[in-house]
């Protein structure tokens, strides 16, 4: 029996880190990309930090192309994003700029590696934000970051988007996940309504094994109440 291969970009950030290890416990070949290394990996990528955008996507497609040989995947998983707050006045562009960087950056270079590495029917998966189907004031260029997130994911769903046949592309949306930073942030918060990792993991787990799987360029809130996650899908 041939050995299922994923790639997490953002495989060393706190979802990114329980991905990894999630498929590893699952017997699959798991490759991290990321700005520094996972040591847990079967193979880590790391990102040239100052280059920019088309640099960073050659790099990551030569390099995946080298670990790969003729080997293909079957789910890349991004989970890689970041957070600023921030209104129009004061450091928009700054702020703007810092989570395209983290979110559309690292999601079309996610778009270009299933392009030419996904197997036939394998996942491409991506991170958008419930907040950002909506407008954003006090996180403008968060939510402009994860709105081109959404539009990607719906494009990439379309007819001749480049993917291959029969590829579920999709974005979770998440509201709060179940991390320790922002545990350390927000102490007060309710935690029962906040998204536990594993829990995201394990959703990638299963379509990647061809379970319960949406349609391709759905859009998938993660709705989490009394600590049950739910998913609702956005029109």
């Amino acid at each position: 029996m041939s050995v299922g291969r994923v790639l997490i970009y953002g495989g060393k950030g706190a979802l990114g880190a329980a991905c990894v290890s999630h498929f590893k416990s699952n017997n699959y070949w798991v490759g991290s990309i990321d700005l520094s290394e996972n040591e847990l990996a079967d193979v880590s990528i790391v990102v040239p930090r100052d280059g920019c955008w088309t640099e960073q996507e050659q790099h990551v497609l030569r390099k995946v192309g080298d670990v790969l040989q003729d080997n293909k995947l079957d789910a890349v998983i991004c989970v890689a994003g970041g957070w600023a707050g921030g209104n129009a006045k004061k450091d928009l562009a700054k702020n703007a700029d810092l989570m395209w960087r983290q979110s559309v950056w690292t999601s079309t270079i996610s778009a270009a590696v299933a392009a030419h590495y996904l197997k036939d029917g394998g996942v491409l998966a991506l991170t958008g934000a419930k907040p950002a189907l909506e407008g954003t004031p006090g996180m403008i260029g968060y939510g402009m970051a994860k709105a081109a997130v959404h539009q990607l994911t719906r494009s990439l769903g379309g007819k001749d988007s480049g993917l291959p046949n029969d590829a579920l592309v999709v974005s979770i949306l998440p509201v709060t996940l179940d991390t320790p930073m922002n545990r350390k942030w927000m102490p007060k918060a309710d935690f029962s309504t906040w998204t536990p990792l594993t829990e995201v993991a394990g959703l990638f787990l299963k379509w990647t094994n061809g379970v319960e799987r949406p349609k391709s360029g759905s859009l998938l809130q993660l709705i989490t109440k009394d600590s049950v996650t739910q998913l609702v899908e956005s029109s």
